[in-house]
């Protein structure tokens, strides 16, 4: 598929995801990069602009990420955030050195609008900053365009060579008018049409699908969530019969699920699939006992998911492709995607086995932030009901039980699980049908989880030893990062008394009010 490019070259910087998402928000397509990728790879993909992230390190130390000059040599726009901003102006003959005090948080900034980079931006505004270092000296031929009450160069540019720096953050949430800055940036200065939409991804995507597959055969892993149910509908519009889809029940669904999916999925649901059902909650119990490392889970989780795939496979026949529900935060936060961290490995990314008896993998969506899967799921037709659906892992509950995976404890968890949410749609539901709209607190994802503790208790006058649930709910926007909602004190109270009341094995309940960074969404 072509289209208009923006590339974000990674330097480990915590809000590369964020960078990406907020260009995809102005209709241009944007993908992350490391920043060790060659330069004449960049120039063989075109881009329109480069964007530059924040990283953790000081440019001018030894060692530190770097780029040769000729990244600002290209003839395209370049934009550098931050870390980004500080190594541009060293590479071209600028200086960066430590500040006297550290820059952190919201701050009061001036900009120059007159600067085609703050274009309808208000002249004095605020931004997210967060650094130790400062740009001392501009590198020849930029000037300040923006100033704070400690930073003399809060924003530089050379026109001329189409070369913009900003020291703070504009991608995230606490620089109110930062989107705005980054619609001038890829919009105005880089000139790209904004058709980057979810109608012609859509279609693109089923010609590239079609072109690809040919007359073969595709299996999919449809685990019922949103992602590979979107999947599977464009690869259902795209190839029809020539695909079969496998639903997998690892005992690892939330409650009564996997009935729900196969009412949906099966024969006599409103999809024109082939579509298995395999029952495999005593192979999974088998494989999981006794392993209590996150990434051994998933791993363990993710080896059976493609070795039952492999099963079902040969007793269909001659199968060509494996397609999977892979989204962009997968990739991204698996280490593929760019230079930071690897955050945990995904089922159906970092979690593959070496060996995979299939000709290749599809992954229709792995370009896609969760949003933006949703939208192509309303494209598709899939009704709201499945596209709006809480997401949910493909490792399952094998993630929101701390320590060993037991059939007991898939129990609790099922059980506090659904209690919790449907305490939580019931509220949301009354306070929408007394006031006319949904209430300020209501969570994009909420669940409960099964901690590993045990705490003894009182209940009925006997002296307990049992487990604490804790119940996990956030508001986030494209679930890179996320803040704890405020889920109404009353509610979580009736939780408590009924989950302590009806689940047997549970004496305690905690409420998760963690934000994402630090902690990830799941727990595990």
């Amino acid at each position: 598929m072509k289209q208009e490019l923006i590339i974000v070259l990674d330097f480990g910087g915590q809000y590369n995801q964020l960078v990406a998402r907020r260009v995809r928000e102005c209709n241009v397509y944007c993908e992350i990069y490391s920043y060790k990728t060659d330069i004449e790879k960049l120039r063989a993909m075109n881009p329109k602009g480069i964007i530059l992230t924040g990283g953790p390190n000081s440019c001018y130390e030894e060692g530190a990420p770097t780029y040769s000059k000729e990244l600002f040599e290209m003839g395209i726009p370049v934009l550098g955030l931050c870390y980004g901003a500080q190594l541009m102006n060293l590479v071209l003959g600028g200086k960066v050195e430590r500040a006297t005090a550290r820059e952190y948080g919201k701050t009061d900034i001036h900009v120059d609008k007159s600067s085609a980079l703050f274009a309808d931006v208000a002249e004095n505004t605020t931004c997210w900053m967060s650094h130790f270092d400062y740009i001392s000296q501009m590198a020849p031929g930029f000037k300040s365009i923006a100033t704070t009450d400690n930073c003399p160069v809060a924003a530089c540019e050379n026109v001329e060579s189409g070369l913009y720096a900003i020291q703070f953050h504009p991608e995230v949430l606490h620089t109110p008018e930062g989107s705005k800055m980054l619609f001038n940036f890829v919009r105005n200065i880089c000139g790209c049409a904004g058709d980057w939409r979810m109608d012609t991804f859509v279609e693109d995507s089923i010609k590239a699908i079609r072109e690809k597959v040919g007359n073969g055969k595709v299996l999919l892993a449809l685990s019922g969530g949103v992602d590979s149910s979107v999947a599977a509908g464009l690869l259902s519009r795209a190839i029809g019969k020539q695909l079969t889809c496998v639903f997998v029940d690892h005992g690892l669904l939330r409650k009564d699920e996997g009935d729900e999916v196969e009412a949906v999925f099966g024969p006599a649901g409103d999809f024109d699939l082939n579509f298995i059902r395999v029952n495999a909650q005593e192979r999974y119990y088998s494989k999981l006992a006794g392993v209590t490392e996150p990434e051994s889970k998933r791993k363990i989780i993710g080896e059976e998911f493609i070795r039952v795939f492999e099963e079902e496979a040969k007793k269909i026949g001659a199968v060509d492709f494996l397609a999977q529900g892979t989204i962009y935060p997968d990739v991204v936060e698996s280490g593929l995607g760019g230079e930071s961290a690897v955050i945990k490995s995904h089922h159906n990314v970092g979690g593959l086995p070496d060996y995979v008896d299939f000709k290749e993998i599809i992954e229709p969506l792995r370009n896609l932030f969760k949003d933006e899967v949703r939208k192509a799921g309303l494209e598709l037709g899939i009704p709201e009901k499945l596209v709006f659906r809480q997401p949910f892992p493909g490792p399952g509950l094998g993630i929101r039980i701390i320590g060993e995976v037991t059939a007991e404890k898939v129990k609790i968890v099922q059980e506090a699980d659904a209690i919790y949410r449907g305490e939580i749609d019931k509220a949301a539901a009354e306070y929408k049908e007394a006031n006319g709209t949904a209430p300020s607190w209501m969570p994009n994802q909420y669940f409960a989880a099964l901690t590993n503790m045990r705490s003894v208790g009182v209940m009925g006058d006997e002296r307990t030893y049992d487990y604490a649930v804790a119940l996990r709910a956030v508001k986030t926007i494209d679930f890179m990062t996320a803040e704890s909602a405020e889920i109404p004190f009353e509610v979580l109270q009736t939780v408590m008394s009924r989950i302590i009341n009806e689940v047997r094995g549970v004496n305690r309940v905690f409420y998760d009010l963690t934000s994402k960074p630090p902690g990830t969404i799941e727990f595990e």
